[in-house]
């Protein structure tokens, strides 16, 4: 257990409960690798103490490894209530044992075999996205690509309309970005109340779209889960809308945040840009290498269930640890060249989609989006830079930008 203002941690970072999300300025969202190399040097755990509890940070991949690995003592059902629903959403918010038979129901839609089929499909739309593009010399990253890529296969598995996709992502700001919806603080009580009643009209939405499917099957990932089974059982309605309000979150906001996060680093690093350019078939590597330094979603929560020990650091019942991925990610005792980008490396075991019981159900998918969108998009647009005078700026915790101004083109 470390003091959390020692080795040149910034003092906001870490001054109370909840402050670990309020110390994430757009400063340090846009680049955090600083924060991290100098969280890293506190030691393996963080003990920060609030008026309403401790918080507890992990600071080392051997602490986050081991909260992953013992889900009975940092368990996942505690975090109820943080998506603006105090239902257990499904398998997010589920523990082991029963988390097992939810994730059989689930893993199947998105296995590395069914993803497969996607490829051709994915190619055509990239190519599509940025045939839209025209003659344009500079445009909006992120509107014109890493939000509606993403988003447009999502919906396509899902089963959705695309005409609703403003609709979905005001929704899914609505729960992911409350604060930023509000124009307010993090902590703001109004972002709770918004986060209730977004949730409410998330749970419509799904009854909505399910009872179409009911009425009429297709090849989609709704008329699937309304085919599933539990137990022998079918599933229940509300099971279907708490599998349906995660898979949501996460189809329109991951992905679109990683690709800000890549292409923020590839615009700003050329020598790095090139080596995609020169050499497709490195995509694969680049991809994981930019997944474990860009490391978009910054942290995980569990609460703890029982008292015990974390990495010589004492943490009791009711206390909330929060997984600093990145943190773990330039683990200099994990990777001793952590701090370098080598889109060569041999077995990178980054942890930017969790582990253990919970690890992330959308890997695979996501996987494919991102190395095919790098592989199309460097093909045709081999340069391209952020906009003179921009500074992106990136949401705390999922690290995304609103808008992102990219000249393209040789004359740069």
């Amino acid at each position: 257990m470390a003091d959390p203002t020692a080795n040149g941690v910034e003092p906001e970072v870490e001054t109370g409960t909840g402050s670990v999300i309020m110390g994430m300025d757009a400063a340090m969202t846009r680049h955090p690798q600083a924060t991290y190399r100098a969280l890293r040097e506190a030691g393996p755990v963080l003990r920060i103490e609030g008026a309403d509890g401790a918080t507890i940070v992990t600071t080392s991949r051997t602490s986050e490894e081991e909260v992953l690995r013992h889900p009975e003592i940092y368990t996942s059902s505690g975090n109820a209530g943080s998506m603006g629903t105090e239902r257990a959403l499904i398998p997010l918010e589920i523990d082991p044992p029963v988390h097992r038979a939810w994730r059989r129901i689930v893993d199947p839609i998105f296995s590395p075999q069914r993803m497969a089929l996607l490829e051709g499909p994915i190619e055509q739309l990239v190519h599509g996205l940025i045939d839209d593009f025209g003659d344009a010399t500079e445009i909006d990253f992120a509107q014109q690509f890493s939000v509606p890529f993403p988003s447009q296969v999502f919906l396509a598995m899902i089963g959705l309309p695309l005409d609703d996709l403003p609709h979905l992502l005001a929704m899914k700001d609505g729960i992911m970005r409350a604060h930023v919806v509000l124009g307010t603080h993090f902590d703001d009580p109004r972002c709770q109340a918004f986060k209730e009643k977004t949730a409410d009209e998330i749970f419509a939405y799904f009854g909505d779209a399910l009872d179409a499917r009911e009425q009429q099957r297709t090849d989609d990932v709704l008329s699937d889960l309304l085919d599933a089974e539990i137990d022998g059982r079918p599933l229940t309605r509300d099971e279907l809308l708490e599998i349906c309000f995660p898979l949501l979150l996460g189809g329109l906001d991951t992905v679109s945040a990683t690709l800000d996060c890549f292409f923020a680093y590839l615009a700003e690093h050329p020598d790095h840009r090139r080596q995609i350019v020169d050499d497709p078939s490195i995509v694969r590597g680049a991809v994981e290498e930019l997944f474990r330094y860009e490391t978009p979603l910054m942290m995980t929560p569990r609460v703890v269930a029982g008292d015990a020990i974390l990495a010589g650091c004492p943490v009791q019942a009711g206390d909330t640890v929060y997984m600093l991925h990145g943190v773990s990610n330039l683990d200099l005792d994990g990777l001793p060249d952590a701090d370098e980008v080598r889109f060569d490396r041999d077995g990178n075991r980054h942890l930017s989609f969790g582990g253990g019981p919970h690890r992330c159900l959308g890997s695979h998918l996501a996987r494919l989006e991102l190395r095919v969108a790098l592989r199309v998009w460097h093909e045709r647009i081999p340069d391209y830079r952020i906009a003179p005078g921009v500074e992106l700026e990136f949401t705390p915790v999922i690290r995304a930008t609103d808008t992102f101004p990219m000249v393209l083109g040789e004359s740069l």
